[in-house]
This record gives structure tokens, C-alpha cells and sequence, in this order.
């Protein structure tokens, strides 16, 4: 699940290949042209197809030069991002992760 909560977009339950394609979907159709923070607090699962689903939210928000602003980072993400040698496209400060477009 995933919702517009005030000035975040929250994504609740579990990130997997089962639903990764319409998480990213109904991210982007939350985007608009102000800076966003995706709040990752209520996920409850993960697999690999978050880190994809992060890249692409990447790449939808470069046109509009926006940042994606991302908290409440699992471990668990944290550590397939690092296994992937991502870190400098997705960073990872101790609390929070902030994503900026290459111009």
C-alpha cells in the first residue's frame, strides 16, 4: 500500500516482486513538483525489487529536478543498496537518506 500522508508519501506492508510494479506506479501518480519525502516506516518486507523501485522513482522525479527525500530506511535496505555498490546514487546517512537528480 501506498498513500499521500500530508507532504510524505508512505509505503506500508511489504516491498516484493509481487507488488513492486504497482507500488512504483502509484508512487509516481503521488509525485508532484515539490520536494518529497518517501517514508519507508510502515514497510514490513523487503526483496531486491525495492532498490528498482527507488531507481525508477529516481529517474521519474530528474526531469522536474526534484530530490526524493527518503526516512525511515529499513536495515534491510540499507544493506541490499550497499551489496549493490549504490551507495553513491542512493547515499546512506545514519537516519536518513536524501536522493538528488544529476543535473
Amino acid at each position: 500500500m501506498i498513500f499521500r500522508e500530508g507532504d510524505s508519501i508512505v509505503v506500508q506492508g511489504a516491498v516484493t516482486i509481487e507488488n513492486v510494479v504497482l507500488l512504483t506506479q502509484r508512487g509516481i501518480a503521488l509525485f508532484d513538483d515539490q520536494p518529497l519525502t518517501i517514508d519507508l516506516n510502515k514497510v514490513t518486507e523487503v526483496d531486491s525489487t525495492i532498490v528498482s523501485m527507488l531507481l525508477e522513482w529516481l529517474r521519474a522525479t530528474r526531469n522536474n529536478n526534484q530530490v526524493l527525500h527518503v526516512i525511515n530506511m529499513p536495515a534491510s535496505l540499507k544493506s541490499l543498496i550497499q551489496l549493490y555498490g549504490l551507495t553513491e546514487l542512493i547515499p546512506l546517512p545514519a537516519s536518513e537518506v536524501t536522493l538528488q537528480t544529476a543535473s
